[in-house]
Protein backbone atom coordinates (compact mmCIF):
# COMPACT_ATOMS: atom_id res chain seq x y z
CA UNK A 1 0.00 0.00 0.00
CA UNK A 2 1.35 3.38 -0.96
CA UNK A 3 0.34 6.99 -0.59
CA UNK A 4 -0.60 8.92 -3.71
CA UNK A 5 -1.02 12.61 -4.35
CA UNK A 6 -4.56 13.95 -3.99
CA UNK A 7 -6.40 14.23 -7.31
CA UNK A 8 -9.65 15.84 -8.30
CA UNK A 9 -12.10 17.72 -6.09
CA UNK A 10 -12.42 17.13 -2.38
CA UNK A 11 -15.04 14.47 -1.81
CA UNK A 12 -17.43 15.16 1.06
CA UNK A 13 -19.95 12.59 2.25
CA UNK A 14 -23.20 14.08 3.55
CA UNK A 15 -24.53 11.56 6.05
CA UNK A 16 -28.32 11.61 5.96
CA UNK A 17 -31.26 9.24 6.04
CA UNK A 18 -33.30 11.51 3.77
CA UNK A 19 -32.49 13.90 0.97
CA UNK A 20 -34.23 17.21 0.46
CA UNK A 21 -33.80 20.95 0.90
CA UNK A 22 -30.90 20.77 3.37
CA UNK A 23 -28.83 18.28 1.41
CA UNK A 24 -29.47 20.18 -1.85
CA UNK A 25 -28.16 23.38 -0.25
CA UNK A 26 -25.07 21.61 1.08
CA UNK A 27 -24.31 20.00 -2.28
CA UNK A 28 -24.72 23.35 -4.02
CA UNK A 29 -22.38 25.05 -1.53
CA UNK A 30 -19.82 22.30 -2.04
CA UNK A 31 -20.04 22.59 -5.85
CA UNK A 32 -19.52 26.34 -5.63
CA UNK A 33 -16.28 25.61 -3.79
CA UNK A 34 -15.12 22.98 -6.30
CA UNK A 35 -15.95 20.08 -3.99
CA UNK A 36 -18.04 17.00 -4.60
CA UNK A 37 -20.91 16.25 -2.20
CA UNK A 38 -22.50 12.82 -2.07
CA UNK A 39 -25.41 11.78 0.16
CA UNK A 40 -24.77 8.59 2.12
CA UNK A 41 -27.11 6.82 4.51
CA UNK A 42 -25.26 5.71 7.64
CA UNK A 43 -27.52 2.65 7.71
CA UNK A 44 -25.88 1.55 4.44
CA UNK A 45 -22.33 1.84 5.80
CA UNK A 46 -20.66 -1.10 7.46
CA UNK A 47 -17.52 -2.45 9.04
CA UNK A 48 -15.76 -5.07 6.90
CA UNK A 49 -12.15 -5.77 7.82
CA UNK A 50 -11.70 -7.83 4.63
CA UNK A 51 -12.74 -5.00 2.31
CA UNK A 52 -9.84 -2.59 2.61
CA UNK A 53 -6.97 -1.71 4.90
CA UNK A 54 -9.18 0.62 6.92
CA UNK A 55 -12.03 -1.85 7.48
CA UNK A 56 -14.94 0.42 6.45
CA UNK A 57 -17.37 0.32 3.54
CA UNK A 58 -18.80 3.74 2.67
CA UNK A 59 -21.15 3.43 -0.34
CA UNK A 60 -20.01 5.50 -3.30
CA UNK A 61 -16.35 5.53 -2.29
CA UNK A 62 -15.24 2.07 -3.41
CA UNK A 63 -12.35 0.89 -1.28
CA UNK A 64 -11.43 4.45 -0.39
CA UNK A 65 -12.77 7.02 2.04
CA UNK A 66 -14.31 10.46 1.69
CA UNK A 67 -12.07 13.43 2.43
CA UNK A 68 -14.57 14.75 4.96
CA UNK A 69 -18.03 14.05 6.34
CA UNK A 70 -20.92 16.36 7.17
CA UNK A 71 -23.52 14.76 9.43
CA UNK A 72 -26.91 16.02 8.31
CA UNK A 73 -29.12 13.33 9.80
CA UNK A 74 -28.96 10.42 12.21
CA UNK A 75 -32.03 8.20 11.91
CA UNK A 76 -33.62 6.63 14.95
CA UNK A 77 -33.38 2.87 15.38
CA UNK A 78 -32.66 0.17 17.89
CA UNK A 79 -29.91 0.74 20.42
CA UNK A 80 -27.70 -1.57 18.37
CA UNK A 81 -28.43 0.24 15.10
CA UNK A 82 -27.70 3.69 16.52
CA UNK A 83 -24.55 2.36 18.20
CA UNK A 84 -23.30 1.00 14.86
CA UNK A 85 -24.04 4.25 13.02
CA UNK A 86 -22.23 6.29 15.63
CA UNK A 87 -19.44 3.69 15.53
CA UNK A 88 -18.98 4.37 11.81
CA UNK A 89 -18.54 8.08 12.59
CA UNK A 90 -16.11 7.26 15.41
CA UNK A 91 -14.15 5.01 13.04
CA UNK A 92 -13.93 7.73 10.38
CA UNK A 93 -12.50 10.13 12.94
CA UNK A 94 -9.96 7.50 14.04
CA UNK A 95 -8.93 7.18 10.39
CA UNK A 96 -8.26 10.90 10.14
CA UNK A 97 -11.41 11.84 8.24
CA UNK A 98 -12.85 15.11 9.60
CA UNK A 99 -16.44 14.54 10.75
CA UNK A 100 -18.63 17.63 11.14
CA UNK A 101 -20.10 17.30 13.86
CA UNK A 102 -18.24 14.25 15.08
CA UNK A 103 -19.80 11.35 16.95
CA UNK A 104 -18.65 12.46 20.39
CA UNK A 105 -20.34 15.83 20.03
CA UNK A 106 -23.51 14.31 18.56
CA UNK A 107 -23.74 11.84 21.45
CA UNK A 108 -23.62 14.73 23.91
CA UNK A 109 -26.26 16.76 22.11
CA UNK A 110 -28.83 14.07 21.29
CA UNK A 111 -28.90 12.98 24.94
CA UNK A 112 -30.82 15.79 26.64
CA UNK A 113 -29.67 14.63 30.06
CA UNK A 114 -26.01 14.88 29.10
CA UNK A 115 -26.66 18.25 27.45
CA UNK A 116 -28.18 19.62 30.66
CA UNK A 117 -25.35 18.16 32.74
CA UNK A 118 -22.63 19.70 30.56
CA UNK A 119 -24.36 23.09 30.44
CA UNK A 120 -24.67 23.05 34.22
CA UNK A 121 -21.04 21.97 34.60
CA UNK A 122 -19.91 24.87 32.40
CA UNK A 123 -21.87 27.37 34.48
CA UNK A 124 -24.23 28.21 31.63
CA UNK A 125 -27.69 29.43 32.68
CA UNK A 126 -30.12 26.58 32.05
CA UNK A 127 -33.35 25.49 33.78
CA UNK A 128 -33.11 23.11 36.72
CA UNK A 129 -33.23 19.54 35.39
CA UNK A 130 -33.85 16.08 36.82
CA UNK A 131 -33.25 12.83 34.89
CA UNK A 132 -34.05 9.45 36.41
CA UNK A 133 -35.36 5.97 35.71
CA UNK A 134 -37.08 5.95 39.11
CA UNK A 135 -40.79 6.69 38.93
CA UNK A 136 -41.05 7.40 42.69
CA UNK A 137 -38.11 9.81 42.46
CA UNK A 138 -39.67 11.59 39.49
CA UNK A 139 -43.03 11.80 41.28
CA UNK A 140 -41.37 13.33 44.34
CA UNK A 141 -39.72 15.93 42.10
CA UNK A 142 -43.08 16.82 40.52
CA UNK A 143 -44.77 17.06 43.92
CA UNK A 144 -41.99 19.21 45.41
CA UNK A 145 -41.94 21.59 42.44
CA UNK A 146 -45.75 21.78 42.37
CA UNK A 147 -45.84 22.63 46.07
CA UNK A 148 -43.56 25.56 45.26
CA UNK A 149 -45.93 26.67 42.49
CA UNK A 150 -43.63 25.61 39.66
CA UNK A 151 -44.44 23.63 36.53
CA UNK A 152 -42.16 21.15 34.78
CA UNK A 153 -41.71 20.01 31.19
CA UNK A 154 -41.45 16.28 30.57
CA UNK A 155 -39.43 15.50 27.44
CA UNK A 156 -38.23 12.36 25.66
CA UNK A 157 -34.55 11.89 26.44
CA UNK A 158 -33.93 11.51 22.70
CA UNK A 159 -36.23 13.66 20.63
CA UNK A 160 -36.54 16.73 18.45
CA UNK A 161 -39.00 19.18 16.85
CA UNK A 162 -41.01 19.55 20.05
CA UNK A 163 -42.47 16.06 19.83
CA UNK A 164 -43.59 14.41 23.06
CA UNK A 165 -43.30 17.52 25.25
CA UNK A 166 -45.78 17.68 28.15
CA UNK A 167 -46.22 20.36 30.77
CA UNK A 168 -46.86 18.80 34.18
CA UNK A 169 -46.89 19.85 37.81
CA UNK A 170 -48.30 23.23 38.82
CA UNK A 171 -50.30 25.16 36.24
CA UNK A 172 -51.62 28.69 36.63
CA UNK A 173 -55.24 28.54 37.82
CA UNK A 174 -55.51 24.79 37.27
CA UNK A 175 -55.01 21.65 39.32
CA UNK A 176 -51.47 20.24 39.13
CA UNK A 177 -50.92 17.80 36.27
CA UNK A 178 -49.48 14.50 37.55
CA UNK A 179 -46.57 12.59 36.08
CA UNK A 180 -47.91 10.34 33.29
CA UNK A 181 -46.87 6.74 32.73
CA UNK A 182 -43.29 6.69 31.49
CA UNK A 183 -43.65 3.83 28.99
CA UNK A 184 -44.03 6.36 26.17
CA UNK A 185 -40.76 7.96 27.34
CA UNK A 186 -38.81 4.70 27.31
CA UNK A 187 -39.07 4.58 31.12
CA UNK A 188 -36.85 7.61 31.65
CA UNK A 189 -38.12 10.85 33.15
CA UNK A 190 -36.34 13.93 31.82
CA UNK A 191 -37.85 16.84 33.75
CA UNK A 192 -36.91 20.45 33.15
CA UNK A 193 -38.28 23.37 35.16
CA UNK A 194 -40.74 25.33 33.04
CA UNK A 195 -39.73 28.92 32.29
CA UNK A 196 -42.88 31.09 32.03
CA UNK A 197 -43.29 33.37 29.03
CA UNK A 198 -42.41 37.05 29.45
CA UNK A 199 -45.10 38.03 26.96
CA UNK A 200 -48.04 40.17 28.02
CA UNK A 201 -51.32 38.28 28.61
CA UNK A 202 -52.94 37.37 25.31
CA UNK A 203 -49.77 38.08 23.36
CA UNK A 204 -47.70 35.34 21.67
CA UNK A 205 -44.55 34.18 23.39
CA UNK A 206 -41.23 33.30 21.82
CA UNK A 207 -37.86 31.73 22.25
CA UNK A 208 -34.62 32.22 20.32
CA UNK A 209 -32.78 29.88 17.97
CA UNK A 210 -29.16 30.95 17.47
CA UNK A 211 -26.88 29.23 14.97
CA UNK A 212 -23.26 28.85 16.00
CA UNK A 213 -20.69 27.90 13.35
CA UNK A 214 -17.01 27.39 14.12
CA UNK A 215 -17.16 29.17 17.48
CA UNK A 216 -19.11 32.16 16.17
CA UNK A 217 -22.80 33.03 16.40
CA UNK A 218 -23.83 33.80 12.82
CA UNK A 219 -27.63 34.16 12.76
CA UNK A 220 -30.66 34.21 15.03
CA UNK A 221 -34.42 34.12 14.90
CA UNK A 222 -37.35 34.35 17.25
CA UNK A 223 -39.73 31.41 17.17
CA UNK A 224 -43.13 32.89 17.97
CA UNK A 225 -46.29 31.01 18.93
CA UNK A 226 -49.43 31.37 21.04
CA UNK A 227 -48.65 28.17 22.92
CA UNK A 228 -45.69 27.41 25.17
CA UNK A 229 -43.99 25.13 22.61
CA UNK A 230 -42.06 27.25 20.13
CA UNK A 231 -40.70 24.67 17.69
CA UNK A 232 -41.22 25.50 14.03
CA UNK A 233 -42.34 21.90 13.42
CA UNK A 234 -45.17 22.55 15.90
CA UNK A 235 -46.39 25.65 14.07
CA UNK A 236 -44.23 28.45 15.45
CA UNK A 237 -43.61 31.48 13.25
CA UNK A 238 -40.05 32.48 12.37
CA UNK A 239 -38.99 36.10 12.79
CA UNK A 240 -35.58 37.66 12.20
CA UNK A 241 -33.74 38.52 15.41
CA UNK A 242 -30.73 40.72 15.93
CA UNK A 243 -27.79 38.95 17.53
CA UNK A 244 -27.36 40.84 20.78
CA UNK A 245 -23.80 40.40 22.13
CA UNK A 246 -24.98 38.68 25.32
CA UNK A 247 -27.15 36.24 23.36
CA UNK A 248 -24.34 35.47 20.92
CA UNK A 249 -21.78 34.92 23.68
CA UNK A 250 -24.08 32.61 25.64
CA UNK A 251 -24.83 30.55 22.52
CA UNK A 252 -21.14 30.17 21.69
CA UNK A 253 -20.42 29.00 25.26
CA UNK A 254 -23.19 26.41 24.97
CA UNK A 255 -21.84 25.01 21.70
CA UNK A 256 -18.32 24.89 23.15
CA UNK A 257 -19.54 23.06 26.27
CA UNK A 258 -20.70 20.20 24.04
CA UNK A 259 -17.73 20.34 21.66
CA UNK A 260 -19.86 21.09 18.59
CA UNK A 261 -18.50 22.42 15.29
CA UNK A 262 -21.92 23.87 14.57
CA UNK A 263 -25.05 24.00 16.70
CA UNK A 264 -28.57 25.30 16.88
CA UNK A 265 -28.91 26.74 20.38
CA UNK A 266 -32.41 27.22 21.81
CA UNK A 267 -32.80 29.89 24.48
CA UNK A 268 -35.73 31.27 26.48
CA UNK A 269 -35.85 34.93 27.52
CA UNK A 270 -35.64 35.67 31.25
CA UNK A 271 -34.66 39.34 31.05
CA UNK A 272 -36.82 42.37 31.58
CA UNK A 273 -36.54 46.12 31.92
CA UNK A 274 -33.06 47.35 31.02
CA UNK A 275 -31.74 43.86 30.35
CA UNK A 276 -34.18 42.25 27.88
CA UNK A 277 -31.62 39.92 26.27
CA UNK A 278 -30.91 37.78 29.34
CA UNK A 279 -31.63 34.17 28.49
CA UNK A 280 -31.40 30.54 29.58
CA UNK A 281 -30.26 27.75 27.27
CA UNK A 282 -32.87 24.99 27.10
CA UNK A 283 -31.45 22.77 24.33
CA UNK A 284 -28.44 22.49 22.04
CA UNK A 285 -28.92 20.73 18.70
CA UNK A 286 -25.95 19.00 17.11
CA UNK A 287 -27.76 18.04 13.90
CA UNK A 288 -29.66 21.28 13.59
CA UNK A 289 -32.05 22.04 10.74
CA UNK A 290 -31.92 25.58 9.41
CA UNK A 291 -34.72 25.89 6.85
CA UNK A 292 -36.75 28.20 9.07
CA UNK A 293 -33.75 30.29 10.04
CA UNK A 294 -32.65 30.62 6.42
CA UNK A 295 -36.06 32.07 5.57
CA UNK A 296 -35.44 35.10 7.84
CA UNK A 297 -31.73 35.76 7.33
CA UNK A 298 -29.61 36.79 4.36
CA UNK A 299 -26.69 34.73 5.63
CA UNK A 300 -25.90 31.73 3.40
CA UNK A 301 -25.99 29.10 6.13
CA UNK A 302 -24.95 26.12 4.00
CA UNK A 303 -22.06 28.20 2.66
CA UNK A 304 -20.92 29.09 6.17
CA UNK A 305 -21.00 25.44 7.23
CA UNK A 306 -18.97 24.33 4.22
CA UNK A 307 -16.51 27.23 4.58
CA UNK A 308 -15.92 26.34 8.23
CA UNK A 309 -15.37 22.69 7.33
CA UNK A 310 -12.89 23.55 4.58
CA UNK A 311 -11.05 26.35 6.39
CA UNK A 312 -10.86 24.95 9.90
CA UNK A 313 -11.17 21.17 9.60
CA UNK A 314 -9.40 20.75 6.28
CA UNK A 315 -6.81 23.56 6.27
CA UNK A 316 -4.38 21.75 3.99
CA UNK A 317 -6.57 19.17 2.32
CA UNK A 318 -5.52 19.81 -1.28
CA UNK A 319 -1.79 19.85 -0.56
CA UNK A 320 -1.69 16.94 1.90
CA UNK A 321 -1.03 13.40 0.69
CA UNK A 322 -4.13 11.32 0.10
CA UNK A 323 -4.96 8.52 2.48
CA UNK A 324 -3.68 5.10 1.70
CA UNK A 325 -5.68 3.26 -0.92
CA UNK A 326 -5.95 -0.49 -1.09
CA UNK A 327 -4.12 -2.12 -3.92
CA UNK A 328 -6.16 -4.80 -5.64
Amino acid sequence: MTAAPSRGPLRVAIMTDETGWHTARLKQALRERACEGRCVNLADCRIDTTWAWHGLVIPGYGRGLPDAVIVRGLASGSFEQVTLRLGILHALRELGVPVYNDARAIERSVDKGMTSFLLHLAGIPTPATWVSESVPQAQRTVMRESAAGRALVLKPLFGSQGKGLRRIGAAAGDAPVPLPALAAYRHVAYLQRFVPSRAAPGQPGFDWRVLVVGGRAVAAMRRVSQGWIHNVAQGARCEHAELAPALAALSVRAAEALGLDYAGVDLVPIGEGENPDRAMVIEVNGVAAWHGLQSVTRVDIAGLLVDDLLARKLPAARSAPARRAAVA
